[in-house]
């Protein structure tokens, strides 16, 4: 059978999710050949834009590697190219370096901002729609304030230092909001009054948020309101200069940054791709995401014009994401034989982060959240997509730099959870608690400090289940059976209360299964012994502290249901919780080893990330 080949334009969300379902679905047929070709080597993620525009994270924290994302998609082949031209006669997509022949082909190249035309905004505005803009915006703020924090000129310093944002939709209002957070810390930094810094919405229409109910709107003004935020309503941008915003209300607003956030249309790139546009220069397409007057070319995501309801689909990332996987269906059904899928929008709602610390959701079309909550759920909502995809490295790696890498306290948990803080002080308690591993290890393995050596008749477990072959009697076991002192000494000679006075039943009928005879249980015995050691020796340099903290409450779980644990020593658990903040990297071997593991163990997984693909 000849190869059949599905090129898919663009590594966005909606491309991810197209070529990752085609790449599920026909990866038992080995004639399918899929190519992803993006600009970048990367998947941007477009939703945290604000975040590093704002300096909440690092830039790198919303680069994902595609080839990590596609490492194990053996169907799967990258290009990073810039696609200019497409030649539907032979069935070719053009880049810049090559071209790429498709039997199916899959546009998702996205949108970027629409400026609607308005005098200065390309050349004195800033667009907040790819990594580079953020970054550029970012390094913006941070050097005008730097700069106005030296100017003598009162004018010329206010005006460098009020920030405008156009445009009070999602990104505009997220965008404002990470400035809120951020204003605080850079005039920490710079050394200037923070109420000098000014920050305005401004926006055409009557009210902010025009695409969420009500109730949540009124919530983020009046949020942005205490936050002293200015609203400019019903206040449409008609020039931008390099020192000055006009307002078709006849105001002028001096400053030296205009975040233009007002809106959006398809990338124009495709102008000459051959497909009928529609509104914003979006590509029409039917139910199945067809391009309108193609055959076999798909389009999905932000760059998608298709009507539900009498509304074109909205650019989203649940709509990029549906789109994709509709599209990716109805060429996996063309492909395999089978029905055509129409698309079905389902929603499941809009959150708005306004900062770190507080935001707005609208779920289900009946549930409102707004504060702690709005925000809890929007990370949620933001882990679940990695786990759509597939990428449990990169939930690890936004896990880490949303919640243990934040600076200045600008996450949810406002700083509690963050690593940036000095876990050498750890160290000591670590050698301490390892320590007394080993002593409780070294105790039953070589008759330490009045314990019995394991080379004797010595069963450390209450095995009171295992019976005597020849009597089947249980006492001969009993005479073996020993309860030893578990750490610390008595309490002034107090009787010390046990955790569980006898294992419970689950646990023993477990325990009977996992250890049947006496044979068994002295071999378990030693074994036991040997981890005790082995993790107080891995405590005491330092080397897989995370790990060797976690089993460490393993054990003793597990000796406290088999009856052998008091409350005295209860405090083991909490020592190992408390270890595992890394202090193995402040001092210790996990300096060197974990570091070197992650960097061979990504290798083999992923193999090496390129600039190219």
């Amino acid at each position: 059978m000849p190869q059949i080949n599905i090129v898919v334009v663009g590594g966005g969300f909606a491309g991810v999710s197209a070529a990752k379902s085609l790449s599920k679905k026909l990866k038992k047929n080995s004639d399918v050949v899929i190519t992803l070709i993006d600009r970048h080597p990367y998947h941007t993620y477009m939703t945290e834009l604000h975040e590093v525009a704002g300096g909440r994270v690092e830039p790198s924290a919303i680069q994902y590697d595609l080839q990590r994302l596609f490492s194990r998609r053996k169907n799967v082949q990258l290009v990073t190219d810039n696609v200019t031209d497409l030649d539907h006669q032979n069935k070719t997509v053009i880049t810049e370096n090559g071209q790429y022949s498709y039997d199916y082909l899959v546009l998702g190249m996205g949108g970027e901002a629409n400026d609607y035309g308005t005098p200065g905004v390309k050349e004195n505005g800033f667009t907040l729609w790819s990594w580079e803009d953020a970054v550029r915006i970012r390094r913006h703020i941070e050097d005008t304030v730097a700069a106005a924090a030296i100017e003598r000129d009162a004018e010329k310093r206010a005006a460098m230092l009020r920030f405008v944002v156009c445009g009070s939709g999602l990104t505009g209002i997220e965008m404002v909001g990470e400035l809120i957070d951020w204003k605080p810390v850079l005039a920490d930094k710079y050394h200037i009054d923070e109420s000098e810094i000014e920050l305005v919405v401004v926006e055409a229409l009557p009210e902010i948020l025009a695409t969420i109910p009500r109730v949540s709107s009124n919530k983020v003004e009046k949020y942005l309101t205490k936050k002293k935020v200015r609203i400019l309503k019903n206040a449409p941008v008609v020039n931008v200069a390099p020192d000055n915003v006009e307002l078709k209300t006849d105001e002028n607003l001096p400053t030296h940054t205009l975040i233009w956030a007002a809106g959006v249309k398809a990338n124009t790139d495709t102008d000459e791709f051959g497909v009928e546009k529609a509104r914003a220069g979006r590509l029409v397409a039917n139910e199945f995401m067809e391009a309108k007057g193609l055959e076999n070319v798909y389009v999905i995501g932000d760059l998608v014009y298709y009507e539900e309801n009498g509304k074109p689909t909205p650019q989203i990332v649940q709509a990029a994401e549906q789109t994709g996987h509709t599209a990716a269906k109805n060429i996996a059904a063309a492909i395999q034989g089978g029905e055509k899928h129409p698309h079905e929008s389902n929603y499941q709602g809009t959150l708005v982060s306004v900062g770190s610390t507080y935001g707005v959701a609208y779920l289900f079309d009946k549930i409102h959240l707004s504060g702690f909550f709005a925000i809890l759920m929007k990370h949620i909502v933001n882990l679940k997509y990695f786990v759509d995809i597939n990428s449990l490295y990169y939930l690890v790696q936004y896990i880490f730099h949303e919640f243990f890498h934040i600076k200045n306290k600008r996450n949810v948990f406002r700083g509690h959870l963050s690593r940036y803080g000095n876990v050498l002080w750890s160290v000591p308690l670590r050698v301490f608690y390892g320590s007394m591993w080993l002593v409780e290890g070294l105790k039953k393995a070589f008759g330490l400090l009045g314990a019995e050596s394991w080379f004797g008749d010595y069963v450390a477990l209450p095995f009171s289940w295992l019976q005597d072959p020849a009597s089947g009697a249980s006492e001969v076991v009993e005479e073996t059976v020993a309860k030893p002192v578990f750490g610390l000494s008595y309490a002034y000679g107090e009787e010390p209360m046990m955790i569980f006075k006898e294992a419970p039943g689950w646990f023993e009928s477990i325990m009977k299964i996992m250890i049947p005879n006496t044979e068994m249980a002295l071999f378990f015995q030693k074994f036991m012994t040997c981890v005790e050691i082995a993790i107080a020796l891995a405590l005491i340099f330092g080397l897989f502290t995370w790990l060797t903290s976690a089993a460490t409450i393993g054990l003793v779980i597990s000796f406290a249901l088999s009856g052998m644990f008091y409350w005295i020593n209860i405090w083991f658990i909490f020592v190992a919780i408390a270890l595992m903040n890394g202090s193995g990297r402040a001092f210790g071997l996990d300096y060197y080893v974990i570091p070197w593991i992650q960097k061979k163990a990504g290798s083999w997984w992923y193999g090496k990330e390129k600039s190219l693909y």
